[in-house]
């Protein structure tokens, strides 16, 4: 391994690959660190559609797409009394925009297209810890993950943290990590051979359905599998836990609860123990510092029920390798690069907190808990401030209307009134349609905005 590099990049998942990939493409020297050695199992199997512009500039979309994955054409929701369905189709995709995908062999694709674009990746290595000059990280300290007696050290230009839920920077240096008062939920999943397909909505969609303590997911898989996982409230699981007497049995009570899911196992076998995590909702107070931001979920992590996890992943990767190819490249100063990561990272991650947030309180079964437990507190919505974070949701949606009436309908969830429109998404979907970034003039961030061509990096307005 080098003793030094202009980028390091600690972690090797979506966020990790797809930001060394994009920066070893404009031709800087980029050293990435991973615990693991590939393939690894991971949960977070639903991709979407958003992701696909980055992967094509990426140069890694022909791959995913020969490789076999699972076509995701959309989704299906049976939330409360209400059933609908969104087809890709419907907001100008198709089929093959996204997939359902095994993360081992999704996750060591992206890894190796990274190695084949000129990235110096290095597997089973652990960082030990990170050294400052002030506030500067200058060096990373490594041991090999299964051998603690062989080690290094490693100087950079700069740091991209893309460690995931163990946060290097957030957890150990910045102690800036907070964990919601809501979306304090478990998660517990396993697989399932030999299952019927789901009958319903688009082909190959991720199936969401609610129950009354929580909701399941169910994910079609291209090796014959279903992916089926409950998402509940950590204290309601803990009670079953304890009166019923393992995680398998809390399980597979909330199955037997959940018509639509039960049915597409019906004479099906599960073939894998049961996984759970927990804890898993958070985000860093900054994304961003003197050499270094954070990427994925090594700088927030919202709930699984949006599949949101892989688009921020890499979104946020994007966005950092533009951000540091035009520091490295004397286009931008550090410090305008950094406010440039933060406040459009930060973002994209508030539009997606109030979504999920409008989605669960959508729910009808308000004398259940656990619905109850997933709305906004008055502290999380003024640390939010609403009417700004709608204030930039908004830009770039050409129909103001549309917008005026998304902020309505999305404040009054959020106040408790439940009328209207059962299913808040029919209502933004005008606010999906904004542009995930600005790529224009128009829409610049402290006078910077986002250019994929000649060069990926940021412009001056």
């Amino acid at each position: 391994m080098r003793e030094s590099t202009q980028i390091l990049v600690i972690g090797g998942g979506p966020a990790g690959s797809t930001t060394a990939g994009l920066l070893a493409q404009e031709g800087f020297q980029v050293t990435l660190l991973e615990r693991d050695r590939f393939p690894r199992y991971h949960i977070g199997e639903s991709i979407l559609p958003s992701c696909r512009p980055i992967f094509e500039k990426l140069g890694v979309w022909d791959k995913i797409e020969a490789h076999g994955f699972q076509p995701k054409g959309g989704a299906y929701f049976a939330w409360g009394p209400e059933e609908w369905e969104v087809r890709f189709t419907d907001q100008g995709s198709d089929n093959t925009n996204a997939f359902q995908v095994i993360r081992s062999e999704f996750d060591q694709l992206l890894l190796d297209h990274a190695r084949s674009l000129g990235v110096e990746v290095v597997e089973g290595i652990t960082v030990r810890d990170i050294e400052f000059d002030g506030d500067r990280a200058v060096a990373a300290n490594w041991q090999e993950t299964k051998d603690a007696d062989k080690g290094g050290r490693i100087v950079f230009d700069q740091l991209v943290d893309a460690s995931g839920r163990g946060g290097v920077l957030a957890t150990r240096y910045l102690r800036s990590r907070r964990f919601h008062d809501v979306f304090r939920n478990v998660a517990a999943w396993s697989y399932w051979k030999g299952a019927r397909p789901l009958g319903k909505g688009p082909d190959g969609a991720i199936a969401v359905c609610s129950v009354p303590n929580g909701w399941f997911w169910a994910i079609p898989l291209h090796d014959g599998t279903l992916s089926v996982g409950l998402v509940t409230g950590r204290d309601l699981f803990n009670d079953s836990r304890q009166r019923l007497g393992s995680i398998q049995a809390v399980y597979d009570e909330a199955l037997a609860q959940c018509p639509t899911v039960l049915e597409m196992l019906d004479s099906a076998e599960q073939v894998a123990d049961m996984k759970v995590e927990q804890d898993y909702s958070y985000v860093s107070e900054t994304f961003a510092g003197p050499g270094y931001l954070l990427s994925g979920d090594a700088a927030c992590f919202l709930d699984p029920l949006l599949s949101t996890g892989v688009h921020l992943a890499t979104y946020s990767g994007m966005l950092a390798a533009a951000s540091i190819s035009s520091v490295l490249r004397g286009e931008v100063t550090e410090d305008q690069a950094a406010r440039f990561y933060q406040t459009v990272y930060r973002h994209a991650y508030e539009r997606l907190l109030v979504l999920v947030s409008v989605f669960y309180d959508s729910y009808r079964g308000k004398d259940y808990h656990f619905y109850n437990a997933q709305r906004l507190t008055s502290d999380e919505r003024d640390r939010l401030h609403l009417q700004a974070a709608f204030d930039r949701i908004i830009t770039g949606i050409a129909d103001l209307n549309d917008a005026e009436n998304a902020y309505k309908l999305v404040q009054s969830h959020l106040q408790g009134d439940t009328s209207g429109d059962p299913n808040p998404l029919n209502n933004l979907n005008r606010v999906h349609e904004m542009k995930q970034s600005p790529f224009n003039p128009d829409n610049a961030v402290e006078g910077l905005y986002l250019a994929l061509e000649p060069r990926l990096g940021l412009k001056r307005r």
